[in-house]
């Protein structure tokens, strides 16, 4: 009597967005293979919902409550409990694809989640060295036995068990010019402080003359920052930078230095940071 054959699996692709007019239709088309994508989408004033629901996917408009709470959300909406998180600006490259349909047909035997590789572009070329490169992301899991967690804006998932190792490249688009990456550096910092604030932490004097250049220092030489050319030399020092304003920021909110209140009448929109490397 010939064996069974393993039961296919089904998959929900996850995918938060905001002003994604521009990218959510290329990201969705990665993930044609799935057997769900849905899109949960943050009150965007572009045509992000309707190209997404024109695609195929099931969209949910809804809140922006923080990075780490969004993802949770959409995993728990989903049909499925096996769950391959995404971001707009990212895509599944056609290796990475191969391997997951392999799993999906087998069962996902084995671990509650796998991890891949991802591969960033900046400025026109993609970077292979320093802290952006491999920068496994574990975006491939079982909801039963894994969840979003981690600290705004850096979530991370946290599983069961061991998870197992993909070699395909998840391919990430991170940022549209170099001004958008600057934005973005002051929108994560201003989060970060104000986190590390309710915590109680507090900002010392190595903290900001010390661990800048060792970033720097780490991005650029001990991780071969330097083979990406000059992109390498700005990624390195924005890295420098990044730790620098996160420090200062949490100094002054101590100092009560923080932002002041609005002025009357003044409205806050809601905060959302684009991906970026961690």
């Amino acid at each position: 009597m010939s064996e069974t054959p393993p039961r296919r699996t089904p998959l929900s692709a996850c995918v938060i967005a905001f002003e994604e007019a521009d990218r959510i239709g290329d990201c969705l088309a990665s993930l044609a293979f799935c057997d769900e994508r849905l899109v949960v989408d943050s009150h965007s004033s572009d045509a992000t919902r309707e190209i997404a629901a024109a695609a195929g996917a099931r969209v949910i408009e809804r809140d922006w409550p923080g990075h780490v709470a969004q993802k949770a959300f959409a995993v728990g909406a989903a049909s499925h409990d096996w769950v391959l998180c995404v971001d707009a600006d990212e895509r599944i490259s056609p290796e990475l694809r191969a391997e997951i349909e392999r799993l999906r047909d087998a069962g996902f035997p084995g671990p509650p989640g796998y991890s891949m590789p991802r591969l960033s572009s900046y400025l026109g070329r993609w970077i292979r060295h320093g802290t952006w490169y491999p920068n496994r992301q574990l975006r491939l899991f079982d909801r039963r036995r894994g969840r979003w967690a981690g600290q705004d804006p850096h979530d991370r998932v946290e599983l069961s068990g061991r998870p197992g190792r993909l070699r395909g490249r998840l391919l990430h688009h991170p940022y549209r010019t170099l001004s958008d990456h600057l934005a973005t550096i002051d929108r994560y910092t201003t989060i970060m402080a104000s986190g590390l604030h309710e915590q109680g932490r507090r900002a010392g004097v190595s903290d900001l003359w010390l661990r800048p250049p060792a970033r720097f220092l780490v991005s650029y030489l001990l991780r071969g920052g330097l083979l990406d050319g000059w992109r390498g030399l700005v990624l390195a020092s924005l890295a420098s930078h990044y730790v620098r304003l996160k420090y200062a920021k949490l100094r002054a909110l101590e100092q009560g230095g923080g932002a002041p209140p609005d002025p009357p009448g003044a409205q806050r929109s809601s905060d959302w940071s684009v991906t970026s490397s961690r």
